[in-house]
C-alpha cells in the first residue's frame, strides 16, 4: 500500500484527490499549510508528495527546496494553477519530479503518481533499525530478532514513528497531530489504546522492555541496553 502526503490548502481538492486517492487503495495523509506539510514531509513516512504551489505559511517550492537540500528525495509532483513554461520550469528546478496544472483530470494525476512511484529509489531508506527492532519500509513489515511481529497498519505506523524518535519522548498531542492527522486532541484514549496493543507485540514476558509509558506525559522508544 503506497502513502501520499497532500499539501494543499484548497478544501474541495483535498476531498476529492483524498477520496479518489483512497478509493484506489492509498494512505492519504494531508496537510493544508506550508509548515505543516514541511513537517510531515520531513517525516520520511509518504511514499510520494502532492504539493500545491501556493500555500499559506511556506510556498509549495519552498518546502520542496528546503526537503532536497536536507537530502529527502520522496518524489514530488507539483499542483498549481501557474502552468506557463517558466513557472513548470521553476517548479522542477525547486525539486519537483513531475508539474501539473490545475485544472486537472483525477485519472491523469493517478497515472502521472503512479509512474513516480515506479522509478528507482536509489538510496532511499528501506529499513529502520533499533537494537532488535527491524522495519522494512518497503514491505511494510517488522521483526524483533527473529520473531515476526504481526502489527497492523496502524500499529506499523506507530512503531515506525517510534523508531525514527529513538530515545525521544513522545506525547500523546505528537502522536494525535502526526500519526492521525488530527490538529487538536481528542477526549478520549484512542493513542493509549493503540500503544498499548503495540507494547503487547512489540514486549513478550523474558524480554527487555523498549516501549515504555511516561506517565503524564506520553511514550518512549528505549535503545536497547
Amino acid at each position: 500500500m503506497s502513502r501520499m502526503l497532500l499539501i494543499e490548502d484548497d478544501a474541495e481538492t483535498v476531498d476529492e484527490v483524498s477520496g479518489y486517492f483512497r478509493s484506489r487503495g492509498y494512505e492519504v495523509d494531508c496537510a493544508s499549510t506550508g509548515p505543516d506539510g514541511l513537517r510531515q514531509a520531513r517525516d520520511g513516512a509518504a511514499d510520494v508528495l502532492v504539493v500545491d504551489r501556493m500555500l499559506p505559511g511556506l510556498d509549495g517550492l519552498e518546502i520542496l527546496g528546503l526537503l532536497r537540500r536536507s537530502e529527502i528525495r520522496t518524489p514530488a509532483l507539483v499542483l498549481s494553477a501557474l502552468c506557463e513554461i517558466d513557472d513548470r520550469v521553476r517548479g522542477l528546478r525547486a525539486g519537483g519530479d513531475d508539474y501539473l496544472g490545475k485544472p486537472f483530470a483525477l485519472s491523469e494525476l493517478a497515472a502521472r503518481i503512479e509512474a513516480l512511484l515506479r522509478r528507482p529509489t536509489h538510496g532511499a531508506e528501506t529499513m529502520l533499525r533499533v537494537g532488535p527492532l527491524e522495519l522494512n519500509l518497503v514491505s511494510h513489515t517488522a521483526r524483533r530478532g527473529g520473531r515476526i511481529l504481526e502489527l497492523l497498519p496502524r500499529e506499523l505506523r506507530l512503531l515506525e514513528y517510534m523508531m525514527r524518535r529513538v530515545g525521544q519522548t513522545v506525547t500523546r498531542t505528537m502522536l494525535f497531530e502526526d500519526v492521525w492527522s488530527y490538529n487538536f486532541a481528542p477526549r478520549s484514549n484512542l493513542v493509549d489504546v493503540h500503544m498499548g496493543r503495540l507494547r503487547r507485540k512489540l514486549d513478550l514476558r523474558g524480554e527487555e522492555e523498549l516501549l515504555t509509558n511516561v506517565r503524564g506525559v506520553g511514550f518512549v522508544l528505549k535503545s536497547p541496553s
